[in-house]
């Protein structure tokens, strides 16, 4: 996995901010270092062949964009599952599981590793209603072009392709870690990547320095 020093002397993980302290990064990445190492021994670089990203060394069976799986040739080894859309039969009101779904999002200080900053002083917790099939985890990046549906942009250890809340056609909910740099806890314990888990309602997980989502099935009257 590719490492960018911080200023403070930690090897980061994120090119920004440091996944440890999360301090902005500045100076030369060594992934630059090692990119020019491969053009001086004239190794092209590896890229992913379903979505033409470069691969960085070190960083895993996985591509951190589309995960593709470059071991097995598949995009990882559990597809993203995206409802068909349904066309409600005649006389039938079309019913959307999509729109009775919303996490909510907190900064959790007790979460707080004795690396990592402060977390923000009276950060309000934020609801998301989740009202695509897939939604993404992570934090915005404009080179990138990732916009995350549940963006954490306050939290520099969540990675910006961090995890994905999947619905199922029954309407059930799943939480996917797709090979983040600083995991996904759930309920005590580490996600493994790209795996799907199932979530009911007030089920929770953490990820980054001290962020913690809660999920929650939304109570509409008739």
């Amino acid at each position: 996995m590719s490492t960018y020093r911080c200023p403070q002397g930690h090897k980061s993980t994120e090119s920004d901010f440091c996944s440890e302290c999360g301090a902005k990064i500045q100076g030369i990445p060594e992934l630059l270092e090692l990119a020019k190492n491969a053009i001086a021994s004239k190794v092209p670089p590896e890229t992913c062949p379903a979505c033409l990203a470069p691969r960085e060394p070190n960083t895993g069976d996985f591509c951190e964009i589309c995960g593709y799986n470059f071991v097995s040739g598949v995009h990882g080894e559990v597809p993203i599952t995206i409802s068909p859309q349904r066309v409600p039969a005649d006389g039938e009101q079309e019913k959307s599981p999509l729109a009775c779904w919303e996490v909510v999002v907190k900064i959790d200080p007790s979460l707080r590793h004795p690396n990592s900053p402060e977390p923000p002083m009276n950060q309000p917790a934020i609801a998301f209603r989740l009202d695509k099939p897939t939604n993404l985890i992570g934090r915005n990046s404009q080179v990138r072009a990732i916009n995350p549906e549940i963006a954490l942009d306050f939290d520099a250890a969540v990675s910006h392709r961090h995890a994905l809340l999947n619905f199922q056609e029954d309407g059930s909910l799943t939480l996917r870690d797709i090979g983040s740099s600083n995991g996904t806890q759930f309920k005590g314990a580490e996600l493994e990547p790209m795996t799907d888990v199932p979530l009911q309602d007030g089920d929770e997980f953490t990820l980054g320095h001290w962020t913690r989502i809660i999920v929650q099935a939304i109570r509409q009257s008739s």
